[in-house]
């Protein structure tokens, strides 16, 4: 099996999310986006303000950009759980960086994005090459950089961040457009080319339909795992980004459950949680629809804890469908 077969496997695996794009997950899930802006804008009057509207694309800008990463790795049959508490973590010290040290702020920032790369790196190599299976794994980094950020901050916030970092989280482009929802464009747009126009990206949805075939054709499938999870810990550090800059501050627990935010919205995105079929467009109207759910949710004062049971019943549904869709 050489690597025009690899290529005709990553279409094959990947044809049902490009052909059918908005055709039947996708289409549900952009359905169910509309229901609910119009829902919720009968229900309240303040939905459709400017304000609210910029706080929703904020809001929407952090788990979309974990969800890019997430897309990444379930894309090969995989999970990582450890995106909320790696965004906490290199969050608090990009801000303990130029609070502490003096330093500035692209430095700090560039520094708090190595480091996320560097956990999803060891992330990727005990998958990858310890075989150990990734939900484990990843388990095991939500609570190593969990107890991190705690340890570095001493459980207490970090407050004290410059008017041009706080820009990125609360400014507008031109007046006009929040930088965060800029930055997710970006990582939206580069996510689309690597998954879409590189051979990396038909590897990664080639490993999700068939590992051992790819394995066997010559390809280094350990360094495609261990990149999938180098992007998961990139995408978490720039949402850690966004949220310290957004909050003005570095939370040692903020990002608690984000994790399943991400893969809510890469699965009703239409991603399979199987691997091996999704598309990015998707993962970005799945973002969308979480955002204005719990947006509008908090409007109209629905209590937060049944809202995480709402968000529950989303994701097993979402899964269930995924599951009984790759059955077809």
């Amino acid at each position: 099996m050489n690597d025009v077969n690899v290529q005709k496997l990553s279409y094959q695996t990947k044809a049902f999310s490009v052909k059918e794009t908005f055709k039947t997950p996708e289409m549900l899930t952009l359905l169910g986006f509309l229901v609910l802006c119009a829902f919720f804008s009968f229900s309240t009057a303040q939905f459709l303000t400017t304000e609210n509207v910029s706080n929703i694309i904020r809001q929407v800008s952090i788990n979309g950009i974990l969800a890019v990463g997430m897309t990444f790795v379930i894309l090969t049959g995989g999970i990582d759980l450890s995106v909320g508490s790696v965004m906490a973590f290199t969050g608090t010290i990009m801000v303990g960086l130029m609070i502490n040290m003096g330093m500035p702020p692209i430095a700090a920032v560039l520094l708090g994005i190595v480091l996320g790369a560097v956990l999803g790196y060891i992330n990727g190599l005990f998958i990858a090459h310890a075989r150990i299976p990734a939900i484990i794994v990843t388990l095991a980094m939500m609570e190593v950089a969990r107890g991190a950020a705690l340890l570095y901050t001493g459980g207490y916030p970090l407050s004290g961040v410059s008017k041009s970092y706080a820009f990125i989280g609360r400014g507008n482009l031109f007046g006009v457009i929040p930088m965060p929802a800029v930055i997710m464009i970006l990582v939206f747009i580069a996510a689309y080319i690597i998954l879409n126009h590189l051979p990396i990206g038909r590897y990664i949805y080639a490993i999700g339909g068939n590992e051992e075939a790819v394995r066997l054709s010559g390809v280094k499938v350990k360094k495609i795992k261990i990149f999938v999870y180098l992007v998961s810990g990139i995408t978490a550090a720039i949402s850690g980004l966004i949220m310290t800059s957004r909050l003005s501050s570095g939370q040692p627990m903020a990002g608690e459950g984000y994790e399943l935010d991400a893969i809510a919205a890469v699965v009703l995105g239409g991603t399979s949680i199987a691997g091996g079929r999704g598309h990015i467009f998707g993962t970005i109207l799945g973002a969308l629809l979480l955002g204005v759910l719990s947006n509008g949710l908090n409007l109209m004062g629905v209590s937060p804890y049944v809202q995480r049971v709402l968000k529950g019943a989303i994701i097993v549904a979402a899964i269930y469908y995924s599951s009984f869709r790759q059955k077809d």
